[in-house]
């Protein structure tokens, strides 16, 4: 007879101990697959949880009763009946010490199903309904239920007006943080009345509102308001800048990104009134910044952030900022005129903090600006840039001598950059995200140096790299293990047995192989077959890829949730397949599907369409669909894209 296994000696309470011990994800998954005992444990020790599969959540409810924080923003199908079902099993202990619940893109919930799960809730304090497009104010009523709430983002719900913020605003006036970016129907009547019921507001985004300077004037009353987000307000003016300088006494964060309506003079009242700003976004605004604005920097010992991109700028803006902002962690000049070698080595003297740089289309710096940059920040993680064409090896040699902890680096459509630059590049082990697209003077022996050494590598993109062949994919397998995003588009001479290679990496998530001529069915069928976790998928212009691929990807890829097939040569039967197999596929693009038949379109959407929440089709389809399946896919809250 057997001895009973050690773990049985183990009380449960020694279990959670150790499985507190395990801090990434993966591996909590690793360990409460073991035996029952762990999944019991696991169950009663999470907090959290994030669903992908409808038919799952019942048992996983009853399982975790401690939940705290649930994300269905993901999980296709959640309607009124699915929240009547959850609600309804007796126990609905899960519910009691939920605080946190993300619904974006939740299409199918309405006022109904809205109402009963946030009246079970009563400790809910952050709710994310943002891009439900159907959210309206019924809706909004349905939510203002939720009396503890204290986060709520609205973002992109097009159909809630000023009632529908009212209603919130009455019975959740308890409200920190609120974002209602691009809530196109609200208006100054609206933000008033949040204003004057919602006082305890701490952040506040209001980005892309037809509102006009009265709301700022509103706003500004907000005592306790910190941070103020209203990128894209076009109607708002100078005047409004000046109501905020003269209030919201606690202002460390504004956003005036994109505000066309407004002047230097409006900025400059603002920071006036709030010279301990700490973050300052005033990007694609100003097509040039006064020298009187700089001047007023001189007051803001704490700022860590600035931007205004898209200006033009001078050496002398530099060298105040230099002499005077010495918390300065980041600054953004992407697309700003008139940034100089001189201008960014006066900035970098004074700013040794710098962690985040953009330098994006500033195409007049060199290897003198970036050798400064790494000599003199150290501590640089971020720095983007992306079309500098006068940037060569000496830049990367620096940086990989200077900059050992940088994390993410931009160098799209940077012609200078070659082998040799890679090579010094690789000594930044901590790399996590790399962009090397359009860079036409680098090939796997470049890139080789990067997969040996760079192990944490995360992200990379060599779109259009077309010296990038199948060896440099070997080592990518071999090396960076942790990949979780890889662009290969138009990377023209890798084949299937780069598609081999790409195979081994387990933690693939997101892949994009558009325009990939000589991959085959054979290709996709091993990167079906061994990326598992794959969720996005781009196979726009693969046209040698048969139905057998197809059928692969339908078999093996059920985690996919976004897919382009456009200019494919799947056929009626390969398209029924992949959409009707991928149970979470929510995204699809499917233009110019030449073998695809009307009745294989409607057969395909029909078996997608309780779960589709955006398609893109070819416009000459629109009149040839039946009414019936486009009333179906809308009720759905399915959007439709014609092309």
């Amino acid at each position: 007879m057997a001895s009973p296994s050690i773990l049985c000696s183990l009380s449960d309470d020694i279990l959670a101990r150790i499985r507190s011990k395990l801090s990434s994800e993966l591996d909590r998954k690793t360990w409460r697959l073991v035996c029952r005992d762990f999944l019991r444990v696991d169950s009663a020790c999470r907090t959290s949880l994030r669903v992908l599969r409808t038919e799952f959540l019942p048992g996983l409810l009853q399982k975790c009763r401690n939940m705290e924080s649930l994300d269905l923003s993901v999980c296709p199908r959640i309607n009124d009946a699915m929240v009547a079902i959850l609600l309804g099993r007796g126990s609905v202990c899960w519910t009691r010490g939920l605080r946190r619940l993300v619904l974006s893109r939740a299409t199918g919930l309405k006022s109904a199903g809205l109402e009963l799960l946030t009246r079970s809730c009563p400790s809910l304090e952050a709710v994310d309904m943002s891009y439900c497009c159907g959210f309206g104010d019924r809706e909004a009523s349905a939510l203002s239920c939720a009396v503890g709430l204290r986060e709520l983002k609205l973002d992109k719900c097009l159909g809630v007006t000023d009632v529908g913020l009212a209603t919130i605003a009455v019975g959740c006036n308890k409200l920190q943080r609120l974002s209602l970016k691009w809530c196109m129907e609200l208006t100054d009547l609206g933000i008033d009345l949040l204003v004057k019921k919602c006082s305890d507001l701490k952040f506040l985004d209001i980005s892309y509102l037809q509102v006009t300077s009265e709301s700022l004037r509103s706003i500004a009353s907000l005592q306790k308001l910190e941070g103020l987000a209203m990128s894209g307000c076009s109607l708002v003016g100078d005047l409004g800048l000046h109501f905020l300088g003269n209030g919201c006494p606690s202002l460390l964060v504004i956003d005036v990104s994109r505000c066309d309506g407004v002047s230097s003079s409006g900025l400059i009242s603002l920071i006036r009134g709030h010279s301990d700003l700490q973050q300052l976004n005033a990007g694609y605004s100003f097509p040039e910044l006064s020298k009187m604005f700089f001047r007023q920097l001189k007051d803001m010992k704490d700022l860590n952030s600035i931007k205004v991109d898209g200006a033009r700028v001078s050496d002398f803006s530099f060298q105040i900022i230099s002499a005077n902002c010495k918390c300065l962690v980041e600054i953004g000049l992407s697309k700003c005129m008139g940034v100089t070698d001189l201008g960014i080595m006066q900035l970098v003297s004074g700013c040794l903090n710098l962690k985040i740089v953009n330098l994006t289309c500033c195409c007049s710096i060199t290897d003198a600006a970036i050798s400064a940059v790494a000599d003199s920040c150290r501590n640089l993680l971020c720095l983007k840039l992306e079309s500098c064409n006068l940037i060569t090896e000496k830049s990367l040699d620096q940086l990989g001598s200077c900059c050992l902890l940088l994390e993410e680096l931009d160098l799209t459509d940077c012609s200078g950059v070659n082998d040799r630059g890679l090579e010094y590049l690789s000594r930044c082990s901590e790399l996590t995200c790399l962009k090397l697209g359009l860079c036409a003077n680098i090939s796997d022996k470049g890139l080789f140096y990067i997969a040996s050494n760079c192990k944490k590598l995360r992200e990379l993109d060599l779109y259009r790299c077309n010296s990038i062949g199948n060896d440099e994919l070997a080592a990518l397998s071999s090396g960076c293990k942790k990949l979780e995003k890889l662009n290969l588009s138009y990377c023209s001479e890798v084949t299937d047995t780069g598609m081999e290679y790409i195979s081994q990496l387990k933690d693939l998530s997101d892949l994009e192989l558009r325009g990939l001529v000589k991959i085959t069915s054979t290709g996709l069928t091993a990167v079906a077959a061994g990326c598992m976790r794959l969720a996005e998928l781009d196979l726009k212009h693969c046209q040698k890829i048969k139905d057998s691929g197809f059928w692969a990807l339908a078999y093996y890829s059920r985690n996919l949730r976004q897919i382009n097939l456009s200019n494919c040569t799947v056929s009626n039967m390969g398209l029924c397949m992949v959409m009707g197999n991928l149970t979470r596929l929510q995204d699809a693009k499917l233009v110019h599907l030449s073998n695809v038949t009307v009745d294989g379109f409607e057969l395909a959407l029909r078996a997608s369409c309780i779960r589709l929440k955006k398609v893109k089709l070819l416009a000459s389809l629109s009149s040839l669909f039946s009414s019936d399946l486009l009333q179906t896919l809308r009720e759905r809250g399915c959007q439709i894209r014609w092309d």
